[in-house]
């Protein structure tokens, strides 16, 4: 996420966020969500409700989305929690955002593979765009965060951006994806190294061979 601290409750935050209320799409999703767990286990869906009021609150505000109190409060209120629990909650997990982020919330992991493959050129030129880390930019279009691992080490360096991660970065490369991001473009999301498909080495693989062009579903053969 963004920062670790809640934003400050505040009349301004009441005032546009003390009417939340699911659309009449998510209310059915959270309908279906919550149905998924036994009578009495219902508290066990605050996860998946905060994520989807994550992504109504960016829906909204055409950032990657956040959460603030009264809406963790709405959350609450449906699950029947103290307001406390689901807080603990939002704030353990870094997947949920608790400070307003940008359109696109740029995470850059610092973790040894990557930082040995070249991390810190990533941050780098992310700086050069004007982010700097636990901030928005001032044009609202990038958050920058450095996070922990997150599982790409065959691939490193990496970022993820909202929901989508990018592979076998260079500064060149992450610039590409940035300028495209930023002209309301679709750049290729996982690896960026040509002629990879997936994290097979990059001589090629030796085993598990038909997944050189595509993903190949081998459970049938073994």
């Amino acid at each position: 996420m963004a920062d670790r601290h809640l934003e400050p409750d505040s009349p301004e935050l009441r005032a546009r966020w003390g009417d939340f209320a699911w659309t009449a799409e998510n209310a059915a999703k959270a309908k279906e969500i919550i149905a998924r767990y036994p009578e009495g286990r219902q508290r066990s869906a605050v996860m998946p409700l905060l994520d989807l009021a994550q992504r109504q609150v960016g829906a909204e505000t055409n950032t990657q989305g956040w959460l603030p109190i009264p809406v963790m409060e709405y959350v609450a209120a449906q699950l029947d929690m103290p307001i406390i629990r689901v807080v603990e909650v939002a704030t353990f997990y870094t997947m949920y955002n608790l400070v307003p982020v940008g359109r696109f919330h740029v995470q850059v992991c610092g973790t040894t593979p990557c930082m040995l493959r070249g991390s810190d050129d990533i941050l780098a030129a992310c700086k050069k765009r004007g982010m700097e880390k636990g901030h928005t930019t001032d044009d609202g279009l990038w958050t920058l965060t450095e996070v922990e691992c997150m599982g790409n080490c065959a691939s490193a360096p990496m970022v993820q951006i909202n929901d989508d991660n990018f592979e076998d970065l260079t500064a060149e490369r992450l610039d590409k994806v940035l300028d495209a991001l930023a002209a309301g473009q679709s750049p290729k999301t996982g690896t960026q190294e040509p002629g990879r498909h997936t994290v097979e080495p990059l001589g090629g693989p030796t085993t598990l061979t038909e997944m050189v062009q595509a993903n190949h579903d081998y459970r049938k053969e073994w």
